[in-house]
């Protein structure tokens, strides 16, 4: 009886590796952190990490580029003083959503603005007001300067065009929910911030808000730099 009971045992523990085998293989591609990014692929669990990869994969980031909405145009790489410079940066001529003012921003953070506007940022605005964002209004991308503008310490990774600052977004009706006004209390416009805030956090490696500190009272930072951090 115990050999008997010893093979049932063992055949349990073999069935059971089956079904969890059978059940990995059965998930979406964006439900697994293997395999590679693709952008008509929803947000998954694993979207950021896959975005991150793009970073120093330039002829593979913008032939995902290329497959997407995303209209583009490649910057030629550039150094400039200190540690600031164009490397695999692109101009967004189009994407889901327009913008205030050119977007020039790392290949890997125009894929993940693009899933980010798609994603999160036009189904929060339906779910909310009902309609789309008809604009989304940012203070920049590249600025040749150090973290919080100090005169010591690491670089910002907008010194590399690797971030963008949002400042405020404008929906078809002509409203516009701005970070600096709207973030506080539990109206609707702050609702759709804090979940388009949220939401920034499954495909950027960091995301700073006015939670962080008071130099983000007014926007929020994304980035796609080397810190994963939600705030």
């Amino acid at each position: 009886m115990a050999i008997i009971r010893t093979i049932a045992g063992y055949l349990a523990i073999s069935v059971g590796i089956g079904l969890a085998v059978a059940y990995i293989i059965s998930l979406p591609p964006e439900q697994t952190p293997w395999g590679e990014l693709e952008l008509d692929q929803p947000v998954g669990p694993f979207t950021d990490m896959k975005l991150s990869q793009l970073n120093n994969r330039d002829a593979n980031c913008k032939s995902l580029l290329s497959d997407s909405e995303v209209e583009f145009t490649p910057i030629p790489d550039e150094d400039f003083a200190d540690n600031c410079r164009f490397e695999n940066v692109v101009n967004i001529e189009q994407s889901v959503t327009p913008y205030s003012a050119p977007v020039r921003i790392t290949c890997a953070g125009a894929a993940a603005l693009y899933l980010w506007e798609r994603d999160i940022v036009q189904p929060a605005a339906q779910h909310y007001f009902g309609q789309k964002v008809a604009r989304i209004e940012h203070y920049g991308t590249y600025s040749c300067r150090r973290v919080n503008g100090a005169s010591r310490g690491r670089f910002s990774e907008h010194a590399t065009a690797n971030a963008i600052d949002i400042a405020a977004f404008r929906l078809e009706d002509g409203r516009t929910v701005r970070v600096q006004q709207d973030w506080e209390g539990d109206s609707t416009r702050s609702r759709f911030l804090h979940e388009v805030r949220d939401g920034a956090c499954r495909t950027f490696r960091t995301v700073l808000s006015p939670d962080y500190n008071a130099a983000h009272h007014d926007h929020f930072h994304l980035d796609m730099g080397r810190f994963n951090l939600c705030r």
